[in-house]
């Protein structure tokens, strides 16, 4: 097949070696007619092609800057001075070719951060504008099947914590105050309800195990709380925001309101209904990890320039106590207690291993003759090796003809001491019979036309 090729000023194809003849003649004439042909100058070409562009004000070709900080903004005057927008230039012939999406975001970038974006940045935390277009925050909401009466925006502040944002109409400390409260009054009736018989200290351990600190931000975990790395403006308002704190840092200072703290006077057991927390603990202190996050707010040493700071722990806790106030302020008290009931009753907790028993067998001994028993007997029931070296006793503590407890153990001692100390618990594990109901039951909405059954009130624990 012969090639072809389109001759230099005709309209006509003509075959290419033809063509080739047509173009040397046309080029020996013009050179013997005194006209000089203009060689091709790589370094001309490109330094009038840098002129070009110098003059174009288009942007350097510099390496992408690694931040918007760090980037530096086009003045608007010189973009307009450098652009024409004149009739003869939004024609179509005259318009420049057109720009690809990867050359505009990097244009972007060399330009610098918008107002809007520097402004988010001297926020301690998020705008409330910036609340309907978080993708994580109602991801969250959906996740927990919170009422749709609660809305994103209060969300969205129960996830700002103090140190985060120092402002209290945009911080979650007074729903955490609130919701502290609600937490260790519905745990704390369910408790007395379901077991009126519990000593004291055994309530402050189960009601740290299930509204603790610890259990609440296990909680939170579950729930799938993200956090942000650092508070600020910028941040989505669907994490969890705090200012944490710097590695080696000790807790301290003391806020308790016990007249007595600067005795060394032993901490009794009424005392500590009357000064100390929810749990016991003394409040405001960091001498435990536990009472170091039991309170809303845990005071730290505030060096000269440093901000306040929390741990993860302690801003998951506040969160979680936030939002059941919020749940509480906006859908009303059934709907707490429901949420109550699905994320912290569902849990199962061993009440026996709560139990500390020094002597067993000496408050076995007291409770029979309060309660008007015949006084305690161990028998042995059952043995195995006597004479071996790993022997077995079974023994049963008796009252009359009624077995109140069994204990193994490989001494007689051994298992005497264990029969008392399950004779011990089944008496205070003692729970009613039937449908339980608490007080909160015959509260708001969810309490009309219900008649209030009182709860079993026990005599108390057996004091040494």
């Amino acid at each position: 097949m012969r090639p072809f090729r389109l001759a230099l000023g005709a309209s006509h194809i003509l075959p290419l070696g033809l063509a080739s003849k047509q173009c040397l003649s046309a080029t020996r004439a013009a050179t013997s007619q005194g006209a000089r042909l203009r060689p091709f100058n790589t370094s001309q070409r490109l330094q009038e092609d840098q002129e070009i562009k110098r003059k174009r004000g288009r942007p350097r070709k510099n390496p992408r800057p690694t931040s918007l900080q760090s980037a530096v903004a086009i003045p608007v005057a010189d973009f307009a001075s450098s652009h024409d927008f004149s009739k003869a230039s939004l024609h179509p012939l005259s318009a420049a070719p057109p720009t690809f999406p990867e050359a505009e975001a990097e244009a972007e970038i060399e330009a610098g951060p918008s107002l809007q974006a520097r402004v988010l940045e001297y926020l301690p935390s998020p705008p409330p504008s910036a609340v309907t277009s978080s993708a994580k925050l109602a991801a969250l909401h959906a996740r927990l099947a919170l009422p749709s009466r609660l809305p994103v925006q209060t969300l969205a502040r129960a996830l700002v914590d103090t140190t985060a944002d120092s402002d209290p109409r945009f911080n979650n400390a007074s729903l955490a105050a609130l919701g502290n409260d609600l937490l260790g009054y519905y745990m704390a009736e369910h408790l007395l309800c379901h077991y009126p018989r519990l000593p004291l200290e055994v309530v402050f351990a189960a009601q740290a195990a299930y509204v603790g600190p610890k259990a609440l931000g296990t909680v939170a975990q579950e729930w799938g709380v993200e956090v942000a790395a650092e508070p600020g403006g910028e941040v989505d308002p669907g994490l969890l925001q705090f200012r944490r704190t710097p590695p080696g840092t000790i807790p301290s200072g003391f806020k308790g309101t016990r007249p007595d703290k600067s005795s060394k006077w032993r901490r009794g057991m009424s005392s500590r209904v009357v000064y100390d927390d929810a749990f016991g603990e003394l409040q405001g202190t960091a001498t435990t990890a536990a009472a170091a996050a039991s309170t809303t707010t845990v005071a730290h040493t505030v060096e000269a320039g440093q901000l306040p700071n929390t741990t993860l722990a302690v801003a998951a806790t506040t969160f979680v106590r936030a939002l059941f106030a919020a749940i509480y302020l906006h859908a009303g008290a059934a709907a707490t207690q429901t949420f109550f009931s699905a994320h912290v009753l569902s849990r199962r907790l061993d009440m026996a291993s709560l139990f500390v028993l020094a002597q067993p067998t000496r408050d076995l001994s007291r409770l029979c003759a309060r309660e008007g028993f015949e006084a305690p007997v161990a028998r042995i029931l059952a043995e195995s090796g006597r004479l071996s070296r790993h022997p077995v006793f079974v023994v049963g503590v008796y009252s009359g003809a009624d077995k109140l407890g069994e204990g193994a153990g490989a001494s007689l001692n051994e298992a005497r001491f264990r029969a008392a100390a399950a004779a011990l618990k089944g008496w205070y594990l003692y729970s009613p019979a039937g449908d339980i109901m608490v007080p909160s039951d015959v509260e708001g909405e969810r309490g009309q036309g219900k008649a209030f059954r009182p709860a079993v009130i026990d005599e108390g624990e057996i004091v040494a």
